[in-house]
Order: structure tokens, then C-alpha cells, then sequence
């Protein structure tokens, strides 16, 4: 499966919550899923089921992932510095060289947290002890970053300078970096569309970070709540279930088009909509709108939005025009 973005992947994007997934990418997520398998109301609800759920924990190996980078990152620095200081002709740098870098309060956190240690072992995950050369790549990226040289420079550090560079190194140099964005791309397709929302956990995370803070802080849970798991298992489930009466909906709606005309993508999204009109009354109309179309400017062709939106504002006219599927939620339409 292999789906095309139009805007940056590996870029933080800002989310409210300290949890990981929001419900636009429990909606990606699902519509991923849907996308893959081409469905038909016959399609194995059990195998999709356990590819959505499969996608949806691989975000939390992800996370891992970038904290385990962090840590290597550590390391790679430490080795660096002490294999520096027993050079033959070693100078007076490499004898006493500043260790501002791997003195920093965040790190020296990540790298002795035990929470993350005991995650890691109990998921038996190694992420980078056969890919240590993307260390190596992302090491050599700091060390000639201008915040890196700012940073080492600047004479002792506090905890508040120990916080903000590490925060500007991570969205400028890490998260950024293309090379390691190749590698995820390899590693696991998946991935690609979790990273901004990963790479902006990671980042709220560490600015929520306090002296006094507790080992869990940097293992949030997956899900706001229980209702945010439910609903991406339910949204799958519905839309399979529906597909035919959601596919005739969106044929009298669409009757001067040819349907292998519109774009497979369209007709997922256009599906999890009306899903979310009919079944889910505590979200707003507006809302499922809104979101469909922003899911639809990065995931389909340049004209989606305008056409998944004129399908969706006709048939949400139609529906109150009606009183059917009436919705109890704040921000209606």
C-alpha cells in the first residue's frame, strides 16, 4: 500500500493533546485500511480489523523508535568524546573536552529512564543496533548544525537552555532530516504518515518536561480515551457494513460524473463521511466536513476537495432539509 501526500511528512505538526493519535489520523488510519484492501461488503471484517489494529500500535514502535534515537544520539557523543580523549597526538580540546552536549538534563533523562528500558525489552526492540549508521548520519547532521555549535558554545548550560535546544535540534535537524526519513519509508511505509504526529509528541513531550518529572512522562498513552478506540473500530466496521447503500447515496449524488471516473480515494473518504453523518450523533456535520476535506487535500488529487465538498454540503442539506440523522453535538451546520 502505498499512498501519495502532497505536504511535507516528517515535519511537527501541532495536536492539542499529549496523547498520541487525534481522531484525523484515526480517521487516515482507517482510511488507509479501507484504501489497501479495496472493500466490498463482503470483505473479512477480521482481517481488516487486525490490519487496522496492527497499524495503529505500530505508531507506539514509532514513538519508541525516536526516543530510542535520542538515546543512541547520547551514546554515539559519549563513545565520541572518550575515544577522542585517548588519541596518540590528542590536544588540549580532546583532553578536556566539553561535555555540554552529553551533560544535557533531557538526555541524561531518556538515556537512565528505566519506564522506556522496561518498554523496549518487554517489545523486544532493537531499533537501531543493525541501522546504527542512520546514528552515525543524524550525529554528523548535528555536530554541523548551527544550533549545536550555538548551544556548545555558549559556556554552562541550565536546565531551561538544556530544554530549548534540545527542542530546536529536534524539529530542525532531526525531524528533518531526509536520510532518516529514507529509512522509515523503508522500514515501514506506515510510518511515513505517523511521523509528523509522532515527531509532535515527542516535541510536546519534552516541553512539558520538568527537573521533578516523573520516568512515565515520555510514555503517553496511544488513545485520549476509550470512545477514541471504539470509534476507529466502529468507523471501519459501519462503512464496510454500509458500502453499498453509502456507494448508491453517492451515485444520485454524482450522476453527471462516469463512477470510474471518481478517484478510489474520493469514494473512500466520501464513504467515511456519510458513515459519520449516519452513525456517529455526537459528531457535528461540520465537523466530519471539515475533516474529510483537509484528509482529502493531502491524500487525493488537487481537485478533491472541491468535489468531495459540493457531494458532502448537498447531501448534509438534504438530511436536515429532512430531519434525518439529526446530530446532538455543539458546532452544527
Amino acid at each position: 500500500m502505498q499512498l501519495e501526500r502532497r505536504k511535507s511528512l516528517s515535519r511537527p505538526n501541532i495536536i492539542s493533546s499529549l496523547t498520541m493519535l487525534n481522531r484525523r489520523h484515526i480517521r487516515i488510519k482507517v482510511m488507509q485500511t479501507l484504501y489497501a484492501f479495496n472493500t466490498t461488503e463482503d470483505s473479512d471484517l477480521v482481517v481488516l480489523e487486525k490490519f487496522l489494529k496492527k497499524s495503529l500500535e505500530d505508531m507506539y514502535d514509532l514513538h519508541l523508535c525516536m526516543l530510542s534515537l535520542l538515546i543512541e544520539l547520547h551514546k554515539k557523543a559519549e563513545k565520541h568524546l572518550q575515544k577522542s580523549q585517548k588519541k596518540f597526538l590528542a590536544t588540549a580540546e580532546d583532553k578536556a573536552p566539553n561535555t555540554k552536549f552529553i551533560d544535557n538534563a533531557i538526555l541524561q533523562f531518556l538515556r537512565n529512564n528505566k519506564n522506556i528500558k522496561d518498554e523496549l525489552e518487554k517489545r523486544k526492540k532493537q531499533f537501531w543496533y543493525l541501522d546504527f549508521e542512520y546514528v552515525d548520519i543524524v550525529f554528523k547532521a548535528i555536530q554541523k548544525s548551527e544550533i549545536y555549535k550555538s548551544y556548545m558554545e555558549s559556556g554552562k548550560s541550565d536546565f531551561k537552555e538544556d530544554k530549548n535546544f534540545l527542542i530546536n535540534l529536534y524539529s530542525e535537524v532531526i525531524a528533518t532530516n531526509d536520510k532518516l526519513y529514507a529509512h522509515f519509508e523503508d522500514e515501514k511505509l506506515t510510518w511515513l504518515d505517523d511521523l509528523p504526529v509522532i515527531n509532535t509528541t515527542v516535541l510536546k513531550l519534552i516541553k512539558k518536561f520538568k527537573p521533578n518529572s516523573r520516568e512515565s512522562i515520555f510514555l503517553p498513552d496511544l488513545y485520549k480515551d476509550l470512545d477514541d478506540r471504539d470509534y476507529a473500530f466502529q468507523l471501519l466496521r459501519k462503512t464496510v457494513l454500509n458500502q453499498e447503500s453509502f456507494n448508491k447515496e453517492i451515485a444520485e449524488r454524482t450522476t453527471n460524473w462516469d463512477s470510474d471516473r471518481i478517484a478510489k480515494m474520493d469514494k473512500v473518504l466520501l464513504q467515511m463521511a456519510l458513515c459519520e453523518f449516519q452513525n456517529f450523533s455526537s459528531i457535528p456535520f461540520k465537523v466530519s466536513i471539515n475533516e474529510y476535506l483537509e484528509i482529502a487535500k493531502e491524500y487525493s488529487t488537487p481537485k478533491s476537495s472541491n468535489f468531495v465538498n459540493g457531494i458532502l454540503d448537498k447531501i448534509v442539506r438534504e438530511y436536515q432539509k429532512s430531519g434525518e440523522f439529526t446530530k446532538s453535538g455543539r458546532g452544527l451546520l
